[in-house]
């Protein structure tokens, strides 16, 4: 350079100032082992089934997983410190109020939920027939459409505790966006 100064002005893009739609994704992953004398309940539907799922709610994972995307996507922390499984308050809950709480604290905090995509993982039994079900409690619950919800379900191909048939996860994907206000 021959003695002139260079100055580089870096601009902020409006289409990412914080008060603008940019959209906010988080991920969530639950897993519970399966016991002898509880009911299997997967997206607020109870799956006829000759084990449940160990927890200190109801232990369905999805919703857990679920509450978990929601909250990390708005950066509010996860489903532990919402709902502590110290707390007597939250023995054998059903996880559809837990989910319908996650969605005042994303109302509290500006959010709306654009988009959910989850994955259940299990052995046995074959779930994907009470998807419909899953879906339309998911979706009275968060007030969204059932075109909103995605649910999968898929085997471990016999690797793990999983594919022995000794316990369940669900993964999710949420996308929100800061509600206009």
């Amino acid at each position: 350079m021959s003695g002139k100064t260079s100055r580089t002005v870096i601009r902020r893009s409006k289409s990412v100032d914080a008060g603008s739609a940019v959209p906010r994704v988080g991920i969530g992953y639950d897993v519970h082992a399966f016991t002898i004398g509880r009911k299997l309940i997967l997206g607020g539907v109870h799956i006829p089934y000759r084990l449940g799922l160990l927890g200190h709610s109801d232990a369905d994972v999805l919703l857990h997983a679920l509450c978990d995307a929601l909250l990390g996507a708005a950066a509010l922390g996860d489903i532990g410190k919402h709902f502590p499984d110290t707390s007597a308050k939250y023995k054998n809950v059903s996880s559809l109020r837990l989910l319908r709480n996650v969605r005042r604290l994303l109302t509290k905090h500006n959010f709306r939920i654009v988009n959910l995509d989850t994955t259940i993982i299990l052995q046995q039994p074959k779930v994907l027939r009470y998807s419909p079900q899953m879906i339309y409690n998911i979706a009275t619950a968060l007030a969204l459409k059932p075109g909103q919800i995605s649910i999968k379900a898929t085997t471990n191909e016999g690797i793990g505790f999983i594919g022995r048939g000794e316990g369940c996860a669900a993964l999710a994907i949420a996308t929100i966006l800061p509600s206009k206000t």
